[in-house]
């Protein structure tokens, strides 16, 4: 597990502010949003992201049958707030199996959102056909949002990517088949807006997908 900050697009070591520069750096990527380090998964470590973070924290709610929550990462700092957050949860797969989700909301340039994907890029730019229909919807926070497949990513996962309050949301779905979970109207709630029910949240170990 991972004690220090690290660069969201490459996971690569990141310089903090200082004298030279106001902003975390990266040697690749220059100024980012860091990645703060991933902990286990708990309903306290979910209410820190929730608190602190400027975008929503997706997450099916309630949690599909038999499902658990096995992490949570955000990407910013105490002065600029969480940027990107992912949550992931894992539960019994569509056709079998154990499948696992990823649900990413970022602002325009992040990053985290690719680099789960493991695609190319900061967004998901080409490999997302927008000129096509979507291939599924979710309900997020009561509104109905339109993803498409992106393009490009390893065979071993599915991914779609939309937009949501305005900012990008991102759906990686472990193994690729386990995909088909988001053909069935998942409905997903930005947990900034979610009551007590919350600390009710089954927990499951961590997932090693945040930490990749």
């Amino acid at each position: 597990m991972r004690g220090e900050p690290s660069c969201p697009k490459c996971g690569g070591r990141v310089r903090a502010p200082g004298l030279f520069a106001d902003s975390w750096q990266c040697d690749a990527h220059g100024s980012v949003h860091p990645l703060q380090p991933v902990v286990p998964p708990s309903v306290e470590a979910l209410g820190v992201v929730v608190h602190r973070s400027r975008v929503p924290v997706w997450m099916p709610w309630p949690l599909p049958v038999g499902w658990l929550f096995t992490g949570v990462a955000y990407a910013g700092d105490d002065r600029s707030g969480g940027r990107a957050t992912a949550v992931a949860c894992s539960g019994p797969g569509p056709l079998g199996g154990i499948g696992e989700l990823l649900l990413v909301a970022e602002e325009l340039g992040v990053g985290l959102g690719a680099r789960y994907a493991g695609i190319d890029g900061l967004d998901p730019g080409s490999g997302m056909a927008i000129e096509k229909p979507p291939q599924t919807k979710v309900l997020a926070a009561g509104r109905p949002t339109p993803l498409w497949h992106v393009s490009g990513a390893p065979h071993d996962r599915a991914v779609f990517a939309g937009e949501a309050r305005g900012l990008w949301l991102w759906a990686i779905v472990w193994p690729e088949q386990s995909g088909l979970l988001m053909y069935d109207e998942l409905v997903l709630t930005d947990l900034r807006d979610a009551g007590a029910e919350v600390e009710l949240l089954p927990c499951g170990a961590l997932t090693p997908r945040l930490l990749g």
